[in-house]
């Protein structure tokens, strides 16, 4: 029904029109809402009801064509709700009997004094009024089944006992638990000894009893098992359910499945917990700051190491412990950085007791919600610094020792060769070969001297490098005479391009000097590195593993250092390097790189 309540539309259907007018007359004048409309008979009754909506029909029995009975037969095949009633002069159990058969609100006789009008208004009001009830309780009943169809949950209805018996649950049950709603409406079933879990009853019966005594409401979560024992978490908000007299008859609530809630809970807690430890324990020194570089936290790292408590450093602002920045530098870097990008900065934390150390700084912003928050993770790395001045004083004196090995060695060298090339032009002798050999193989133990000198156990900058181009330029350094090369390698590897071609041209060499003038080399992968072999003579099986060491000659001839600079590079580079057996026989070497990229 959709008119307003303070209008109550009436239709009045009696063949006489004298007497309709007068009753609506009457009734109008009884209440002010009544809005009265009159037909003289079913068919022009039925019209009306086609044409308007109407609250309430009136209709007199005795009428031609349909009689009241008929009418409101009629009415009811399209109107089953619309209340009616039959007001009628000619009374009797049978005509009464027929109305509530055919369905009738209401039966009143027509009587000669015009008190009957209010009792009539009486009967269309409260006709009214309960057909509107039962349409507003219909509407809310169809609301809420609503609501709990589309629900992630169910609904109950149970009694305040320590075995949660249900009276009544709808929703998602089965879903949830497994049961049925009958199995557990019934008494074969208890919530609280058959599915609630039971290391939560009494936790849960203490806390439904205390919200009770509170304000009449509860909310509670547990566990239950269902039926197909599995575990899982519920929460629950109920309210009691009270009589007139105050007692309590029963709860009504809304049960869900928060397992997954609970899942995410306990996983952000242990993320939350492995965050913590990391930040209190780790071996870095951490402090997390404001947009105004105030320090809001310091773990316990940073307090050892700078010689403060905590409770010293939360307040400071970060240059008054990296003396290396200002303000208004510190202000420039903060604002040009987005939030979660991360920067890298060297700087100095100055200590307690004035002494300072280098550190390394990773500096990421954060957007925590309540302000920009920067967190700033700080390495000493003093110990590298000391290193790298070791290192440079160590390459210095290789330095200043392959100088004096080029210089005073090399100056004899190049004499007699001179000598030779003179002596070569005033005679022919069986012994000038011999010594130009001896010559020249001393001219490449000095230049392997000095790469090892120079080299040493580290690299320069590296960069990505492609193994196939950098094979056929080494492959062009070195005099390989009738020699061929194939290098169907496919990888990028990360290195120093000068040092890894060193090790490649070495490694050339050796298959040239050792394999003969017409020698097949090959470069291919590996499925972690790449391998260089050729299909020469090989080596001995039980030379493999020696071929790198001080005095090795995998020919017999040399010394070996070629090898050695090799395994030098790799190692330097931080790759392992091994000598095998070819696939052809010859000599193979396989390159493992730090990880399948070469990165």
């Amino acid at each position: 029904m959709d008119a307003e309540p303070d209008s109550i539309a009436v239709l009045h259907v009696d063949d006489e029109p004298d007497f309709a007018e007068v009753a609506a007359a009457f009734l109008e004048r009884e209440d002010a809402r009544f809005d009265v409309t009159t037909a003289t008979s079913g068919t022009e009754g039925l019209d009306r009801l086609d044409a308007a909506e109407f609250h309430c029909v009136v209709s007199d029995y005795d009428m031609p064509g349909h009689d009241g009975i008929e009418f409101l037969e009629a009415v009811r095949e399209t109107h089953p709700d619309l209340p009616f009633i039959l007001y009628t002069g000619k009374g009797s159990e049978e005509v009464a009997s027929d109305a509530i058969s055919a369905g009738v609100t209401d039966y009143i006789q027509k009587k000669r004094n015009t008190d009957q009008y209010a009792l009539l208004a009486n009967r269309i009001q409260n006709a009214v009024d309960a057909n509107r009830s039962r349409h507003i309780a219909q509407e809310r009943t169809r609301r809420l089944e609503t609501l709990i169809s589309n629900l992630p949950g169910m609904v109950y209805r149970c009694l305040n006992e320590p075995e949660w018996p249900m009276e009544t649950v709808s929703g998602d049950v089965e879903e949830l638990t497994g049961y049925s709603a009958d199995a557990i409406e019934s008494d074969d079933l208890l919530w609280g000894e058959d599915i609630l879990h039971p290391s939560d009853r009494e936790a849960m019966w203490t806390t439904v009893q205390e919200g009770l005594s509170a304000d009449g409401t509860f909310e509670v979560s547990y566990r239950i098992v269902t039926k197909a024992g599995a575990r899982k978490w519920m929460w629950e908000r109920g309210r009691g359910v009270y009589a007139d007299d105050g007692q309590l008859d029963a709860l009504e609530g809304f049960i869900t499945d928060i397992t997954a809630q609970k899942e995410r809970e306990r996983e952000l807690q242990r993320t939350k917990s492995r965050l913590e430890a990391l930040y209190e324990d780790s071996p870095d020194m951490i402090n997390v700051h404001d947009s105004d570089g105030a320090i809001l936290d310091a773990n316990a790292q940073l307090c050892e190491k700078l010689g403060y408590a905590e409770s010293e450093l939360v307040g400071m602002n970060v240059w008054d412990i990296d003396k290396t920045i200002s303000p208004d530098e510190a202000h420039t870097l903060w604002t040009d950085m987005a939030v979660g990008e991360r920067r890298e900065i060297g700087g100095t934390y100055q200590c307690r007791d004035g002494t300072t150390f280098p550190a390394k700084i990773h500096i990421r912003r954060l957007d925590s919600g309540e302000g920009d928050r920067f967190v700033v993770i700080s390495r000493d790395i003093s110990a590298q610094h000391e290193r790298e001045r070791s290192l440079q004083a160590e390459r210095d004196r290789l330095d200043e020792f392959a100088s004096v090995v080029s210089h005073d060695i090399r100056n004899p060298l190049n004499i007699a060769e001179g000598r030779l090339r003179l002596l070569r032009e005033e005679c022919d002798s069986d012994h000038l070969d011999p010594m130009d050999r001896a010559l020249t193989r001393m001219d490449e133990l000095i230049e392997n001297l000095l790469t090892l000198a120079r080299g040493g156990d580290y690299v320069s900058e590296t960069e990505p490098v492609d193994l196939a181009e950098l094979a056929a330029a080494s492959w062009r350094n070195v005099d390989t005479a009738e020699a061929a090369i194939r290098a169907p390698v496919d990888r990028t590897v990360r290195a120093d391009r000068s040092r890894l071609t060193q090790l490649l041209e070495n490694l050339f060499r050796n298959a040239v000097e050792h394999g003969g003038d017409d020698v097949t080399v090959t470069v291919d992968d590996l499925a972690d590195g790449f391998y260089v072999e050729d299909d020469g003579p090989g080596m001995p099986a039980d030379a493999c593993d020696d071929v790198f060491g001080d005095d090795v000659s995998p020919a017999g001839d040399d010394t070996g250092l070629g090898l050695r600079i090799v395994a030098q590079i790799a190692s330097a580079h931080g790759w392992d390097v091994r000598a095998t057996e070819g696939t052809d026989g010859g000599a193979r070497f396989e390159i493992t790189l730090a990880d399948e990229s070469g990165e």
